[in-house]
């Protein structure tokens, strides 16, 4: 998953980037308006944590620009087509939430703040813009417990690489959609995968993950579209 931070303190930027890496996040950072307002076009992000008060602009008018920009997406995860937006400020004003939410943002968090409370905010709008609001993720026979990172097919433990498992992830989160290998890659893979010669090394990942999937007796589910991308379907 892919999370935008807009932060001026740099020393809680730099906590709140190694901590959600840590937690298997793509992270991207911004410390000023003008930064951040360049990089939301950049992208399509998951979520993005944006501070209230930047030296150079409101935190509430990148919501706004987010917005206004909304279009049906085409990027990483088509079908949502604004990202998680949550708000974290040191004014706990309760005109300030009231203002960010109807803006739009998902959440607001006030400082101080524990990172794991931030992780626990970020997860919680991304499985309510991608799944509902579910802990439990099914698609088929397969099912996978977003807490834990278990994933089972038809009861049967399913032992995944940490991007076979976010493969996975993005491959439930989009069914029924094609996608294409820079769209998978740049979810998965992170930013760098931008100026990557190739991405056939997709084919090694994915072909690894339906074979640990048909191995437990799951239906192939991964349609491949040459020349196009992959299909997540139970449909041929």
């Amino acid at each position: 998953m892919k999370i935008l931070l807009v932060e001026d303190e740099v020393t809680l930027l730099g906590a709140m980037r190694h901590f959600l890496e840590e937690e298997k996040y793509i992270v991207t950072t911004a410390t000023t308006y003008a930064q951040a307002s360049l990089a939301i076009h950049d992208y399509v992000y998951d979520c993005i944590v944006v501070d209230n008060g930047l030296p150079d602009g409101n935190g509430l008018n990148l919501i706004r620009q987010v917005k206004a920009d909304q279009k049906p997406a085409s990027g990483p995860m088509p079908g949502v087509s604004t990202p998680g937006l949550i708000i974290i400020s040191a004014k706990d004003s309760l005109n300030d939430k009231l203002l960010g939410l109807e803006l739009g943002s998902d959440d607001y968090l006030t400082k101080p703040f524990h990172l794991p409370e931030l992780n626990a905010r970020i997860k919680s709008v991304l499985r309510r813009r991608f799944f509902g609001g579910n802990t439990l993720l099914t698609f088929g026979a397969i099912s996978v417990d977003a807490q834990s990172h278990q994933v089972h097919v038809a009861g049967e433990p399913v032992d995944l690489t940490e991007k076979e498992y976010q493969l996975l992830l993005f491959f439930m989160a989009n069914p029924n959609r094609l996608l294409t290998k820079a769209a998978i890659a740049e979810s998965v893979w992170g930013d760098y995968m931008d100026g990557a010669d190739s991405h056939d090394f997709l084919y090694t990942h994915i072909k690894n993950l339906r074979r640990k999937l048909i191995d437990r007796d799951c239906p192939d589910y991964i349609r491949t579209r040459y020349g196009a991308g992959y299909l997540f379907s139970q449909t041929i």
